[in-house]
């Protein structure tokens, strides 16, 4: 009976779950709440009409860059010092760039610090990950993971109530204040075992370029694939939801911040739903499968239903965040494809990969919107995405109840 959900959830409740869970929250407020105050920010910052898109697209770029260098660093970073020195000192990076976001005077600084705060946000999640997988007991590991996403994505909510209620420099501001706080909570979490064991061997560890070693390349990138078509609404459907609405012809204004708040209405249920499933059917592909179907139907209905009441525009965000709920099974997967010593590195560079393909993803999209329109440009963008995630998915081997106390030679 030691696999049963009702003895594994007991378990969860401990001081690993609980920063790893805060810090992704915040973590997450941070991420969206450049796509909710994208407009109102550049619009005080003298931009208007066609700039907002296009500078957006610059900022949002220059956050995923960020992100896709500090994952590298982060990683490797998490495996030669330790899970829990990474997570702290990427709550506390993010945190001093989130508050200096808040003082930005000129476009140029506004991207140095989306950067920066990239920079930040790319260890919090792999570490995290890494650190309870690592310290949960194998039957218990998808539940606290499960915990992380699900918390962690009602960032999101708070963001878009903080943005509709503060400016949004005092938004920024807010953020940087709530990771501040967070790091107090840093005494009584204990580092992973299994890194305090590694520590021990001679192995080598977090070297970066191991991840393209023959026998692992594969699973690396097939882990990056798969996470594609979540990016894509992120970064297309949702953050550029009002240009979406105004080609769709919806009967309505489209608000960018509540686009981002119906879509995470969806994707906090699909979080827990796709954790528990993959523990209740033993599986992690066949759940993650399930939710990139499901995605795929949301994504078609999105680009294909015109004309509609925006009540019903912002029911097909939620239908969006729904099926990109399987973000905490997919982050889950890549930590444990790895081995000890090289599992920081992966856990944390495959979903800041994933994140960083926004840059490719919105510039195939901007390079695509003059010749095949709003709507055609996403639905080819979109398209490309689901079926590299397909084709990543019967590629990648199931890492249901793997033992994960093993090295990388």
């Amino acid at each position: 009976m030691s696999d049963h959900p009702r003895f594994a959830w007991r378990h969860v409740v401990n001081a690993p779950v609980i920063v790893a869970s805060l810090g992704y929250l915040v973590d997450i407020y941070d991420l969206i709440l450049f796509s909710v105050v994208r407009v109102p920010s550049l619009r005080s910052l003298g931009l208007h009409g066609d700039a907002l898109t296009e500078q957006g697209a610059l900022l949002l770029n220059a956050q995923m860059l960020g992100m896709l260098l500090g994952g590298i660093l982060w990683g490797v970073l998490g495996d030669r010092r330790g899970r829990l020195q990474v997570l702290f000192a990427s709550i506390l990076l993010y945190s001093v760039a989130n508050a200096a976001n808040g003082a930005v005077d000129t476009l140029w600084a506004y991207a140095v610090w989306r950067f920066v705060a990239g920079v930040g946000l790319a260890g919090e999640l792999g570490a995290g990950i890494t650190l309870v997988s690592e310290s949960l007991p194998t039957h218990a590991r998808g539940f606290g993971t499960t915990v992380i996403a699900t918390v962690g994505v009602s960032g999101a909510l708070v963001a878009v109530f903080v943005a509709e209620h503060f400016t949004w420099r005092h938004a920024y501001y807010i953020g940087g204040g709530l990771g501040i706080a967070l790091l107090f909570l840093r005494i009584g979490v204990a580092e992973s075992g299994m890194f305090a064991r590694l520590r021990q061997t001679p192995a080598r560890r977090g070297n970066f370029f191991a991840l393209f070693q023959r026998g692992r390349v594969g699973r690396f990138l097939w882990c990056i694939a798969s996470g594609l078509p979540i990016w894509f609404v992120v970064a297309i459907l949702v953050t550029f939801s009002p240009e979406l609405g105004r080609a769709l012809d919806v009967t309505g204004p489209v608000s960018a911040s509540r686009a981002v708040l119906f879509f995470y209405v969806g994707l906090i249920p699909g979080d827990f739903i796709s954790g528990l499933l993959s523990q209740l059917v033993r599986s992690r592909m066949r759940v993650i499968a399930g939710f990139v179907a499901l995605s795929a139907v949301a994504v078609v209905l999105t680009l294909s239903l015109h004309r509609l009441p925006v009540e019903l525009y912002y029911a097909e965000c939620t239908l969006l965040g729904l099926g990109s709920g399987y973000w905490a099974v997919l982050v889950t997967v890549g930590a444990e494809q790895f081995g000890t010593n090289l599992r920081a590195t992966a856990a944390t560079t495959i979903p800041n990969f994933v994140r960083g393909a926004a840059v490719p993803i919105t510039q195939a999209f901007l390079a695509l919107k003059a010749p095949l329109g709003v709507v055609g440009s996403g639905a080819v963008v979109g398209g490309v995405t689901l079926v590299l995630a397909v084709i990543a998915l019967s590629r990648l081997q199931d890492t249901f109840g793997r033992d994960l106390d093993f090295l990388e030679h």
